[in-house]
């Protein structure tokens, strides 16, 4: 059997069962304009495609396509139902930024941060942010810097002790 044989015998296997096809689909997306959609995308996929195996048994090659589909149809759309909410409920949602007082405490937290990484030597204060704000490791930092990972430990030990000191002071709320 040749190619194109194949995927006329597919186009005309599903055109001929279309209507069980199409209860299969439907017990599984459960709306009949999703099972049309589904369907459709289907038949194209099984029209088209340029397949060289020959199929043994072209109905249970099309029910298999169809529910495959028809499962990807529900996983997209539950994906897509978790992203995209629905314009009115956008309406109630908190600002990114948080309310004013928010914004006023963390600005406060910051400088006090800040100021406790303020009174470490220069080269302390570069290795926490390297380790703590870049992400670098305790070995990148050390060949970086040209110094022994033990040191880049003892400063980054430093600077966590120079902010656990001002942790009193930090506002929770």
């Amino acid at each position: 059997m040749s190619e194109g044989e194949v995927q006329s015998d597919l186009g005309a296997t599903f055109l001929m069962h279309r209507i069980p096809l199409r209860r299969a689909v439907l017990s599984i997306v459960g709306k009949p304009e999703q099972a049309d959609d589904v369907m459709q995308d289907a038949y194209v996929k099984l029209i088209g495609a340029a397949t060289a195996m020959v199929i043994k048994q072209p109905l249970g090659y099309c029910f298999q396509v169809v529910r495959n589909m028809a499962l990807d149809h529900c996983r997209r759309s539950s994906l897509e139902a978790g992203l995209f909410a629905q314009e009115e409920e956008g309406h109630h949602v908190p600002a990114a930024l948080g309310a004013p007082e928010q914004k006023a405490i963390s600005r406060q937290n910051l400088a006090i941060v800040d100021q406790a990484l303020g009174t470490l030597p220069e080269r302390t204060r570069k290795v926490f942010e390297m380790y703590h704000v870049s992400g670098l490791t305790q070995r990148d930092i050390a060949q970086n810097l040209g110094v022994s990972i033990g040191l880049v430990n003892g400063m980054i030990r430093d600077a966590t002790n120079a902010l656990m000191g001002c942790r009193h002071l930090l506002a929770t709320e």
